[in-house]
Protein backbone atom coordinates (compact mmCIF):
# COMPACT_ATOMS: atom_id res chain seq x y z
CA UNK A 1 0.00 0.00 0.00
CA UNK A 2 1.03 3.57 -0.95
CA UNK A 3 1.66 6.13 2.14
CA UNK A 4 0.06 9.49 1.61
CA UNK A 5 0.78 11.78 3.58
CA UNK A 6 -2.07 13.62 5.23
CA UNK A 7 -2.42 17.41 6.53
CA UNK A 8 -4.91 17.58 9.95
CA UNK A 9 -5.35 20.13 11.85
CA UNK A 10 -3.95 19.63 15.43
CA UNK A 11 -7.06 20.12 17.70
CA UNK A 12 -8.70 17.73 14.93
CA UNK A 13 -5.93 14.91 15.65
CA UNK A 14 -6.23 15.59 19.75
CA UNK A 15 -9.61 14.85 19.75
CA UNK A 16 -10.03 12.22 17.10
CA UNK A 17 -6.68 10.68 19.83
CA UNK A 18 -8.76 11.21 22.71
CA UNK A 19 -11.90 9.70 21.47
CA UNK A 20 -9.65 6.69 19.94
CA UNK A 21 -8.02 5.87 23.43
CA UNK A 22 -11.65 6.36 25.09
CA UNK A 23 -13.62 4.01 22.83
CA UNK A 24 -10.51 1.18 23.00
CA UNK A 25 -10.05 1.20 27.04
CA UNK A 26 -13.61 1.51 28.08
CA UNK A 27 -13.86 -2.86 27.28
CA UNK A 28 -10.86 -3.01 29.79
CA UNK A 29 -12.38 -0.59 32.82
CA UNK A 30 -15.22 -2.26 32.64
CA UNK A 31 -15.50 -4.92 35.37
CA UNK A 32 -16.92 -7.97 34.93
CA UNK A 33 -17.43 -10.60 37.64
CA UNK A 34 -18.32 -13.87 36.91
CA UNK A 35 -19.08 -16.72 39.38
CA UNK A 36 -18.28 -19.84 39.32
CA UNK A 37 -19.48 -23.02 40.68
CA UNK A 38 -18.25 -26.83 41.35
CA UNK A 39 -18.72 -29.67 43.40
CA UNK A 40 -15.67 -29.91 45.59
CA UNK A 41 -11.71 -28.44 44.82
CA UNK A 42 -11.88 -28.46 40.82
CA UNK A 43 -7.91 -27.29 41.13
CA UNK A 44 -9.49 -23.67 39.82
CA UNK A 45 -7.90 -21.12 42.23
CA UNK A 46 -4.49 -20.81 40.81
CA UNK A 47 -5.88 -20.72 37.12
CA UNK A 48 -8.63 -18.02 38.42
CA UNK A 49 -5.60 -15.95 39.42
CA UNK A 50 -3.67 -16.69 36.11
CA UNK A 51 -6.92 -15.32 34.30
CA UNK A 52 -7.49 -12.32 36.66
CA UNK A 53 -4.19 -11.33 36.05
CA UNK A 54 -4.32 -11.10 32.41
CA UNK A 55 -7.69 -9.90 32.50
CA UNK A 56 -7.60 -7.28 34.51
CA UNK A 57 -11.34 -6.55 34.23
CA UNK A 58 -12.51 -10.01 34.92
CA UNK A 59 -12.88 -10.70 38.40
CA UNK A 60 -14.07 -14.55 39.29
CA UNK A 61 -15.91 -15.78 42.41
CA UNK A 62 -15.61 -19.00 43.13
CA UNK A 63 -18.49 -21.05 44.86
CA UNK A 64 -18.16 -24.58 45.94
CA UNK A 65 -20.24 -27.17 47.25
CA UNK A 66 -20.70 -30.99 47.80
CA UNK A 67 -21.32 -33.23 45.24
CA UNK A 68 -25.09 -33.74 45.79
CA UNK A 69 -25.86 -30.31 47.09
CA UNK A 70 -24.21 -28.39 44.06
CA UNK A 71 -26.14 -30.52 41.60
CA UNK A 72 -29.11 -30.75 42.88
CA UNK A 73 -29.19 -27.07 43.44
CA UNK A 74 -28.58 -26.34 40.09
CA UNK A 75 -31.69 -27.60 39.54
CA UNK A 76 -33.81 -25.48 41.66
CA UNK A 77 -32.01 -22.13 40.41
CA UNK A 78 -32.82 -23.65 36.69
CA UNK A 79 -36.11 -24.26 37.60
CA UNK A 80 -36.79 -20.96 39.77
CA UNK A 81 -34.88 -18.84 36.86
CA UNK A 82 -32.45 -17.40 39.62
CA UNK A 83 -29.61 -18.19 41.74
CA UNK A 84 -27.48 -20.13 38.98
CA UNK A 85 -23.62 -18.71 38.44
CA UNK A 86 -22.33 -18.01 35.28
CA UNK A 87 -20.76 -20.80 34.64
CA UNK A 88 -22.31 -24.07 36.37
CA UNK A 89 -19.82 -27.66 36.71
CA UNK A 90 -22.32 -30.19 35.96
CA UNK A 91 -21.16 -34.08 36.36
CA UNK A 92 -21.36 -36.59 33.65
CA UNK A 93 -24.28 -38.50 35.35
CA UNK A 94 -26.74 -35.29 35.80
CA UNK A 95 -26.15 -34.71 31.70
CA UNK A 96 -28.92 -36.33 30.83
CA UNK A 97 -31.31 -34.90 33.40
CA UNK A 98 -30.27 -31.34 32.02
CA UNK A 99 -30.71 -31.85 28.94
CA UNK A 100 -34.30 -32.07 29.65
CA UNK A 101 -33.33 -27.87 30.30
CA UNK A 102 -31.08 -27.63 27.31
CA UNK A 103 -33.35 -24.07 26.98
CA UNK A 104 -32.13 -22.64 30.36
CA UNK A 105 -28.11 -23.06 29.44
CA UNK A 106 -26.65 -21.01 26.52
CA UNK A 107 -26.09 -23.25 23.59
CA UNK A 108 -22.04 -22.80 23.36
CA UNK A 109 -22.31 -23.65 19.49
CA UNK A 110 -23.95 -20.08 18.78
CA UNK A 111 -20.16 -18.67 20.73
CA UNK A 112 -17.98 -21.17 18.30
CA UNK A 113 -17.29 -24.23 20.28
CA UNK A 114 -17.61 -26.43 17.45
CA UNK A 115 -14.47 -25.04 16.40
CA UNK A 116 -12.81 -26.63 19.61
CA UNK A 117 -14.12 -30.52 18.83
CA UNK A 118 -10.87 -32.21 18.02
CA UNK A 119 -9.45 -31.38 21.20
CA UNK A 120 -11.49 -33.76 22.97
CA UNK A 121 -11.48 -37.78 22.97
CA UNK A 122 -14.87 -38.10 20.84
CA UNK A 123 -16.97 -39.48 23.66
CA UNK A 124 -16.40 -36.90 25.67
CA UNK A 125 -17.10 -34.69 23.12
CA UNK A 126 -20.30 -36.35 22.36
CA UNK A 127 -21.28 -36.32 26.12
CA UNK A 128 -21.75 -32.10 25.92
CA UNK A 129 -23.50 -32.26 23.04
CA UNK A 130 -27.22 -31.42 22.47
CA UNK A 131 -29.96 -32.91 19.94
CA UNK A 132 -29.23 -31.41 16.94
CA UNK A 133 -25.97 -30.04 17.21
CA UNK A 134 -25.89 -27.66 19.77
CA UNK A 135 -23.46 -27.39 22.51
CA UNK A 136 -23.91 -27.84 26.13
CA UNK A 137 -20.50 -27.78 28.07
CA UNK A 138 -17.02 -28.20 27.52
CA UNK A 139 -15.57 -31.26 29.02
CA UNK A 140 -13.13 -30.85 31.95
CA UNK A 141 -11.96 -34.09 33.43
CA UNK A 142 -12.44 -37.58 33.21
CA UNK A 143 -12.80 -40.07 35.79
CA UNK A 144 -10.07 -42.78 33.99
CA UNK A 145 -9.81 -45.77 36.73
CA UNK A 146 -7.23 -47.80 38.04
CA UNK A 147 -6.65 -49.77 41.32
CA UNK A 148 -5.51 -48.45 44.43
CA UNK A 149 -4.21 -50.67 46.69
CA UNK A 150 -1.58 -50.90 49.95
CA UNK A 151 1.06 -53.48 49.13
CA UNK A 152 2.18 -53.95 53.08
CA UNK A 153 -1.54 -55.56 53.50
CA UNK A 154 -1.11 -57.85 50.32
CA UNK A 155 2.18 -59.13 51.59
CA UNK A 156 0.51 -60.20 55.12
CA UNK A 157 -1.68 -61.86 52.68
CA UNK A 158 1.22 -64.00 51.05
CA UNK A 159 0.12 -62.01 47.81
CA UNK A 160 2.25 -60.16 45.34
CA UNK A 161 2.95 -56.82 45.76
CA UNK A 162 4.83 -55.56 42.67
CA UNK A 163 2.00 -53.16 40.68
CA UNK A 164 2.81 -55.69 37.51
CA UNK A 165 2.50 -58.81 39.40
CA UNK A 166 -0.70 -57.51 40.96
CA UNK A 167 -2.22 -56.31 37.92
CA UNK A 168 -1.82 -60.07 36.89
CA UNK A 169 -4.17 -61.61 39.78
CA UNK A 170 -6.76 -59.73 38.51
CA UNK A 171 -7.44 -59.41 34.67
CA UNK A 172 -10.76 -59.70 35.69
CA UNK A 173 -13.47 -59.37 38.17
CA UNK A 174 -14.12 -62.92 38.79
CA UNK A 175 -10.34 -63.12 39.35
CA UNK A 176 -10.64 -60.14 41.40
CA UNK A 177 -13.17 -61.79 43.69
CA UNK A 178 -10.89 -64.67 43.98
CA UNK A 179 -7.89 -62.84 45.39
CA UNK A 180 -10.49 -61.81 47.69
CA UNK A 181 -10.96 -65.62 48.98
CA UNK A 182 -7.74 -65.58 49.16
CA UNK A 183 -6.97 -62.46 51.04
CA UNK A 184 -9.88 -63.51 53.32
CA UNK A 185 -8.56 -66.67 54.25
CA UNK A 186 -4.80 -65.56 55.28
CA UNK A 187 -6.65 -63.55 58.49
CA UNK A 188 -4.69 -60.46 57.85
CA UNK A 189 -7.12 -58.03 60.14
CA UNK A 190 -8.07 -56.23 57.31
CA UNK A 191 -10.58 -56.06 54.70
CA UNK A 192 -10.06 -56.54 51.23
CA UNK A 193 -12.28 -54.10 49.83
CA UNK A 194 -14.06 -50.50 51.14
CA UNK A 195 -17.21 -51.39 49.68
CA UNK A 196 -19.51 -54.09 47.48
CA UNK A 197 -20.94 -50.60 45.66
CA UNK A 198 -17.68 -49.00 44.93
CA UNK A 199 -17.09 -53.03 43.14
CA UNK A 200 -20.50 -52.71 41.45
CA UNK A 201 -20.01 -48.81 40.58
CA UNK A 202 -16.83 -49.77 38.62
CA UNK A 203 -18.02 -52.48 37.00
CA UNK A 204 -20.96 -51.18 35.38
CA UNK A 205 -19.17 -48.08 34.38
CA UNK A 206 -17.35 -50.58 31.86
CA UNK A 207 -20.27 -51.73 30.52
CA UNK A 208 -22.06 -49.99 27.63
CA UNK A 209 -25.09 -49.96 29.15
CA UNK A 210 -26.34 -50.16 32.73
CA UNK A 211 -30.12 -48.40 33.86
CA UNK A 212 -31.16 -47.56 29.84
CA UNK A 213 -30.78 -48.29 26.44
CA UNK A 214 -28.50 -45.96 24.01
CA UNK A 215 -31.63 -46.71 21.29
CA UNK A 216 -34.62 -45.24 23.15
CA UNK A 217 -33.49 -44.73 26.95
CA UNK A 218 -36.12 -47.48 27.75
CA UNK A 219 -35.71 -49.03 31.31
CA UNK A 220 -33.38 -52.52 31.02
CA UNK A 221 -32.51 -52.48 34.34
CA UNK A 222 -34.34 -55.92 35.24
CA UNK A 223 -32.85 -57.65 32.31
CA UNK A 224 -29.36 -56.42 31.65
CA UNK A 225 -27.44 -59.35 32.16
CA UNK A 226 -24.12 -56.85 32.94
CA UNK A 227 -25.89 -54.92 35.56
CA UNK A 228 -27.01 -58.20 36.96
CA UNK A 229 -23.78 -59.64 36.71
CA UNK A 230 -22.06 -56.76 38.79
CA UNK A 231 -24.43 -57.19 41.39
CA UNK A 232 -23.99 -60.76 41.52
CA UNK A 233 -20.00 -60.19 41.75
CA UNK A 234 -19.87 -57.20 44.79
CA UNK A 235 -22.46 -58.43 46.70
CA UNK A 236 -21.47 -61.72 47.00
CA UNK A 237 -18.09 -59.97 47.92
CA UNK A 238 -19.49 -57.76 50.47
CA UNK A 239 -22.09 -61.14 51.43
CA UNK A 240 -18.97 -62.71 52.81
CA UNK A 241 -17.75 -60.05 54.57
CA UNK A 242 -14.70 -59.08 52.61
CA UNK A 243 -15.00 -55.21 52.74
CA UNK A 244 -15.21 -52.58 55.35
CA UNK A 245 -18.89 -51.81 54.66
CA UNK A 246 -17.66 -48.13 54.26
CA UNK A 247 -19.14 -45.09 52.20
CA UNK A 248 -16.97 -43.83 49.98
CA UNK A 249 -16.04 -40.17 51.24
CA UNK A 250 -18.26 -40.98 54.54
CA UNK A 251 -15.89 -40.13 58.12
CA UNK A 252 -15.77 -44.00 58.45
CA UNK A 253 -14.55 -44.04 55.14
CA UNK A 254 -12.06 -41.62 55.63
CA UNK A 255 -11.05 -43.35 59.05
CA UNK A 256 -10.93 -46.35 57.72
CA UNK A 257 -8.14 -45.54 54.77
CA UNK A 258 -6.18 -43.54 57.83
CA UNK A 259 -6.45 -47.29 59.83
CA UNK A 260 -5.40 -49.60 56.89
CA UNK A 261 -8.91 -51.05 57.30
CA UNK A 262 -8.71 -52.34 53.83
CA UNK A 263 -6.53 -53.59 51.29
CA UNK A 264 -7.84 -52.26 47.60
CA UNK A 265 -10.42 -49.26 46.45
CA UNK A 266 -11.37 -49.45 42.58
CA UNK A 267 -10.05 -45.60 41.86
CA UNK A 268 -10.63 -43.23 39.14
CA UNK A 269 -7.84 -40.47 39.12
CA UNK A 270 -9.34 -37.69 40.78
CA UNK A 271 -10.23 -39.87 44.05
CA UNK A 272 -6.12 -40.29 44.84
CA UNK A 273 -6.51 -36.70 46.10
CA UNK A 274 -9.26 -37.87 48.69
CA UNK A 275 -7.19 -40.83 49.78
CA UNK A 276 -4.06 -38.94 49.95
CA UNK A 277 -5.91 -36.37 52.40
CA UNK A 278 -7.81 -39.15 53.75
CA UNK A 279 -4.81 -40.97 54.64
CA UNK A 280 -2.30 -38.07 55.64
CA UNK A 281 1.37 -37.90 56.45
CA UNK A 282 1.68 -41.02 58.01
CA UNK A 283 0.04 -43.22 54.96
CA UNK A 284 2.08 -41.66 53.03
CA UNK A 285 4.12 -44.71 50.29
CA UNK A 286 1.88 -47.20 51.69
CA UNK A 287 -0.56 -47.09 48.68
CA UNK A 288 0.07 -48.09 45.40
CA UNK A 289 -1.85 -48.13 41.94
CA UNK A 290 -2.30 -51.01 39.09
CA UNK A 291 -4.70 -51.31 36.44
CA UNK A 292 -8.56 -52.01 37.49
CA UNK A 293 -9.82 -55.68 36.19
CA UNK A 294 -11.20 -55.06 32.92
CA UNK A 295 -8.38 -52.61 32.29
CA UNK A 296 -10.43 -49.41 31.77
CA UNK A 297 -13.69 -47.72 32.66
CA UNK A 298 -14.91 -44.64 33.69
CA UNK A 299 -16.28 -42.95 36.63
CA UNK A 300 -16.65 -39.25 37.02
CA UNK A 301 -15.65 -36.59 34.76
CA UNK A 302 -17.50 -32.79 34.15
CA UNK A 303 -18.31 -30.26 31.98
CA UNK A 304 -19.43 -26.26 31.99
CA UNK A 305 -22.20 -24.85 31.41
CA UNK A 306 -23.45 -22.10 31.16
CA UNK A 307 -26.80 -20.60 32.37
CA UNK A 308 -28.79 -18.21 30.27
CA UNK A 309 -29.15 -16.62 33.80
CA UNK A 310 -25.54 -14.97 33.85
CA UNK A 311 -25.51 -11.25 32.89
CA UNK A 312 -21.94 -11.81 31.07
CA UNK A 313 -22.71 -15.14 28.63
CA UNK A 314 -19.96 -14.29 26.13
CA UNK A 315 -17.08 -13.58 29.04
CA UNK A 316 -18.59 -16.56 31.00
CA UNK A 317 -17.85 -18.12 27.77
CA UNK A 318 -14.27 -17.30 27.48
CA UNK A 319 -13.30 -18.47 30.76
CA UNK A 320 -14.99 -21.71 30.47
CA UNK A 321 -13.00 -22.26 26.90
CA UNK A 322 -9.49 -21.27 29.00
CA UNK A 323 -10.80 -23.26 31.70
CA UNK A 324 -10.78 -26.71 29.64
CA UNK A 325 -7.49 -25.31 27.06
CA UNK A 326 -5.11 -28.24 26.75
CA UNK A 327 -2.39 -25.77 28.76
CA UNK A 328 -4.72 -25.94 31.71
CA UNK A 329 -6.01 -29.24 31.65
CA UNK A 330 -2.02 -30.26 31.52
CA UNK A 331 -1.36 -28.13 34.62
CA UNK A 332 -4.16 -29.63 36.59
CA UNK A 333 -3.19 -32.85 35.77
CA UNK A 334 0.56 -32.30 36.55
CA UNK A 335 0.05 -30.08 39.97
CA UNK A 336 -3.84 -32.03 41.05
CA UNK A 337 -3.94 -35.55 39.08
CA UNK A 338 -7.42 -34.32 37.57
CA UNK A 339 -6.95 -36.72 34.50
CA UNK A 340 -7.39 -34.63 31.11
CA UNK A 341 -10.00 -35.62 28.72
CA UNK A 342 -7.92 -34.31 25.47
CA UNK A 343 -5.77 -36.51 24.36
CA UNK A 344 -2.86 -34.39 23.54
CA UNK A 345 -2.38 -33.60 27.10
CA UNK A 346 -2.96 -37.24 28.14
CA UNK A 347 -0.17 -38.46 25.70
CA UNK A 348 1.79 -35.44 26.19
CA UNK A 349 5.38 -36.26 27.53
CA UNK A 350 5.82 -34.54 30.94
CA UNK A 351 1.85 -36.10 31.80
CA UNK A 352 2.83 -39.52 31.00
CA UNK A 353 6.11 -39.17 33.18
CA UNK A 354 3.99 -38.24 36.32
CA UNK A 355 4.47 -40.11 39.03
CA UNK A 356 2.90 -39.92 42.86
CA UNK A 357 4.87 -40.13 45.34
CA UNK A 358 2.29 -40.86 48.19
CA UNK A 359 1.37 -43.56 45.81
CA UNK A 360 5.21 -45.37 46.07
CA UNK A 361 5.66 -43.06 43.02
CA UNK A 362 3.65 -44.73 41.18
CA UNK A 363 3.34 -44.03 37.25
CA UNK A 364 0.20 -42.44 37.17
CA UNK A 365 0.50 -40.63 34.31
CA UNK A 366 0.77 -43.81 32.37
CA UNK A 367 -1.47 -45.98 34.33
CA UNK A 368 -4.34 -43.36 33.90
CA UNK A 369 -3.39 -42.68 29.93
CA UNK A 370 -3.84 -46.19 29.11
CA UNK A 371 -6.89 -46.25 31.13
CA UNK A 372 -8.25 -43.12 28.84
CA UNK A 373 -6.96 -44.78 25.81
CA UNK A 374 -8.87 -48.21 26.46
CA UNK A 375 -11.85 -46.08 27.65
CA UNK A 376 -15.62 -46.88 26.43
CA UNK A 377 -17.79 -44.82 28.46
CA UNK A 378 -21.56 -46.33 29.43
CA UNK A 379 -25.05 -44.64 28.48
CA UNK A 380 -26.33 -42.40 31.15
CA UNK A 381 -29.81 -42.51 30.78
CA UNK A 382 -32.43 -39.51 31.89
CA UNK A 383 -33.74 -41.11 34.76
CA UNK A 384 -30.80 -43.21 35.79
CA UNK A 385 -30.34 -40.55 38.78
CA UNK A 386 -33.56 -41.65 40.03
CA UNK A 387 -33.57 -45.81 40.06
CA UNK A 388 -29.37 -45.99 40.63
CA UNK A 389 -30.29 -45.60 44.10
CA UNK A 390 -32.32 -48.34 44.24
CA UNK A 391 -29.65 -50.46 43.33
CA UNK A 392 -27.26 -49.00 45.44
CA UNK A 393 -29.61 -50.13 48.60
CA UNK A 394 -29.97 -53.48 47.88
CA UNK A 395 -26.58 -53.83 47.62
CA UNK A 396 -26.21 -52.54 50.77
CA UNK A 397 -28.43 -54.88 52.32
CA UNK A 398 -26.77 -57.51 50.90
CA UNK A 399 -23.69 -56.53 52.34
CA UNK A 400 -24.52 -56.14 55.66
CA UNK A 401 -26.30 -59.43 55.28
CA UNK A 402 -29.88 -57.97 55.79
CA UNK A 403 -31.28 -59.73 52.63
CA UNK A 404 -29.89 -62.12 49.83
CA UNK A 405 -28.76 -61.20 46.32
CA UNK A 406 -31.89 -62.60 44.32
CA UNK A 407 -34.53 -61.12 46.84
CA UNK A 408 -32.47 -58.05 47.17
CA UNK A 409 -32.36 -57.52 43.56
CA UNK A 410 -35.70 -58.09 42.85
CA UNK A 411 -36.89 -55.69 45.15
CA UNK A 412 -34.12 -53.45 43.64
CA UNK A 413 -35.98 -53.75 40.16
CA UNK A 414 -39.84 -53.37 41.50
CA UNK A 415 -38.59 -50.20 43.22
CA UNK A 416 -37.14 -48.28 40.00
CA UNK A 417 -40.06 -49.66 37.85
CA UNK A 418 -42.00 -47.65 40.77
CA UNK A 419 -40.08 -45.06 40.30
CA UNK A 420 -40.85 -44.32 36.76
CA UNK A 421 -44.12 -44.97 37.09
Amino acid sequence: MTRTRVFVPVLALTAATALLASSCSSPSEEKVTLSVATFGDFGYEPLFKQYEKDHPNIKIQNRVAAFDAHNQQLLTQLASGHGAADIEAVDEQYLPQLRQSADKFVDLASMGAQQLSSQWAPWKWDQGLLKGGGVLGLGTDMGGLAMCYRPELLAKAGLPTDREQVAKLWPTWEKYAEVADRFTAANTGAKFADSAGTIYTAMINQAPENYFARADDAFIGDRNPNLKHAFEVAGAIGAKGQTAGVTPFSQEWNVAIKQASFATIACPAWQLKQITEAGGAENKGKWDVTTVPGGSGNNGGSFLTVPKQGKHPKEAYDLAVWLTAPAQQKQLFLSAGILPSEPAVYHDPEVLNKTDEYFSNAPTGKIFASSADDLRPNYRGTRDRDVAPEFGRALGRVESRKQGAEEAWGQAVQGARNVLK
